[in-house]
């Protein structure tokens, strides 16, 4: 089989819908960026680097994110196709560094979509003090009861349910939680006018640079979502240019979003009353309104959340593996669509079944997650950044609707400026460095990558990298077939 009679096959498959418009993109990334990690870790943060230090924290983590940003927006723009950084690396690197990459961000959104699934019970218990029943077993000195962990795997199953009926259900669904979601943020700003104080805010700094580093080191996992953008690109029907623009916005959104977080939360309660709360925000809250009802609000915009996170990280992970699968890097099953929705059934059931079992694990489990895909998705940008230099160099008159930095080298600079964030960010979680990852996290990060080398093993070597590489590896691996 030629690459043409690949390409006319390919041609000739079901495809992804287009159906997601400008607000249904932007509330994607936004709202996959937003998860529950605002409501629980706001707190630490406070306490670990002081008011100012946590918000100088999340500023340069957000504007580190904005470089990367940067790079995807113009990447998106030149290959609006489902998988992103699949596509990207597959024609500047070549299909061995495209798994790589994609694996990478595969496994990031696969470890938030666990979180969100053991962070939904975590807060009903907030709601309902009495959820715990039907004990278990202990994990890691947490006691896991059957009731607590049914409250994420039955939502787990029906958030699956939502993205397999098809991504404009899901789209939907997303939109009116993140309008319900900022109803909630801007509930908690008036309360920080109306009932904080500035006095509360005091330390700003603490904890030297072990402090800053603390908080810094949590901002891949907190940011990741903006690139379920690129994943979902296939599925949109806005010009190529705007994709990469709402990139973009998305990530100075967030950055918006997590800074006034801080500032609101730190306003409502001194250090002392922070260090003794359950879940900071909600009680920040409360205590700013001078009732429980809002605090229970708040729960509800963790909640809302949660839901956002997961289903847009759920989205792009199975896109991800739908691509891969398709291009012959993981097995065929991973690529099949739904007869009727057209989406990718398998993924998506796959994935589903993942955080199914993820809340029995008990919610020491969030720390695990939290810190166990981080590096890998600071892995996936820094090689998605490092493709946009590469594709700057080699592919200079390739078409780029929008083109990053004018036409001068501003571009290139802001690439190797990417490039150099996020080694700097990923050498944060090596032993010895102030932040370093744990036993168990870096056992889960060994883990996923030990099943990607038995993939990546399979992939043949020796093809270059370019507008065909896809078509190519397809022929290779089907003459592989025939021998």
């Amino acid at each position: 089989m030629g690459r043409t009679e690949v390409k006319s096959t390919r041609d000739a498959e079901p495809s992804l819908l287009k159906v997601l418009g400008n607000w249904d993109v932007l509330a994607l990334g936004f709202g996959a960026m937003i998860g529950f990690g605002w409501v629980v870790l706001t707190g630490d943060w406070i306490t670990s680097a002081g008011t100012m230090g946590a918000v100088l924290a999340m500023v340069t983590g957000g504007l580190i994110m904005a470089v990367v940003g940067l790079t995807y927006a113009e990447l998106v723009a030149a290959m609006p196709k489902a998988g992103g950084e699949h596509n990207y690396l597959l024609r500047g690197m070549g299909p061995r560094w495209s798994f790589i990459g994609s694996w990478g961000i595969t496994g990031g959104y696969i470890t938030i979509v666990a979180f969100e699934a053991v962070a939904l019970p975590r807060t009903a218990t907030y709601l309902f003090p009495n959820l715990n029943a039907v004990p278990l077993w202990e994990i890691a000195g947490d006691h896991v009861h059957l009731t607590w962990a049914l409250v994420g795997a039955v939502a787990a199953v029906v958030i699956t349910a939502v993205n397999i009926l098809g991504v404009r259900h899901a789209g939907v669904a997303q939109t009116f939680v993140v309008l319900l979601l900022i109803i909630v943020g801007l509930m908690l700003v008036f309360g920080s006018f109306t009932g904080g104080s500035t006095a509360n805010m005091e330390p700003f700094f603490t904890g030297g640079m072990g402090g800053f580093f603390a908080v810094l080191v949590v901002v891949p996992f907190m940011f990741v979502g903006f690139d379920v953008i690129p994943q979902s690109a296939e599925e949109t029907h806005i010009p190529a240019r705007q994709i990469g623009r709402l990139v973009v916005i998305a990530v100075a959104l967030a950055t918006v979003w997590y800074v006034g977080t801080i500032l609101t939360t730190s306003s409502a309660m001194n250090a002392q009353e922070l260090a003794g709360t359950d879940i900071a925000t909600a009680d920040a809250m409360g205590k700013l309104f001078g009732s429980d009802i809002m605090a229970k609000i708040l729960i509800a915009g963790g909640i809302a959340g949660i839901l956002t996170s997961w289903n847009s990280l759920l989205l792009g992970a199975s896109r991800l593996m739908y691509s891969m699968a398709r291009a012959g890097m993981l097995p065929a099953w991973f690529g099949k669509l739904h007869p009727k929705y057209r989406t990718p059934v398998n993924a998506l059931l796959f994935i589903g079944a993942l955080s199914v079992l993820a809340p029995f694990f008990g919610q020491n489990m969030l720390g695990w997650l939290v810190d166990s895909g981080s590096p890998s998705i600071v892995i996936a940008y820094a090689l998605v950044s490092l493709v946009f230099v590469l594709l700057r160099r080699r592919e200079p008159k390739m078409d780029r609707p929008l083109r990053i930095g004018g036409k001068g080298n501003g571009g290139q600079l802001i690439g190797i400026a990417a490039v150099v964030l996020c080694l700097g960010l990923l050498s944060l979680y090596l032993p010895g460095m102030p932040a370093a990852l744990g036993a168990v996290p870096w056992l889960l990060f060994g883990l996923w990558w030990t099943l990607g080398l038995f993939f990546l093993l399979r992939i043949p070597g020796g093809i270059a990298p370019g507008e065909h590489a896809e078509e190519d590896l397809l022929e290779r691996l089907a003459a592989r077939r025939r021998r």
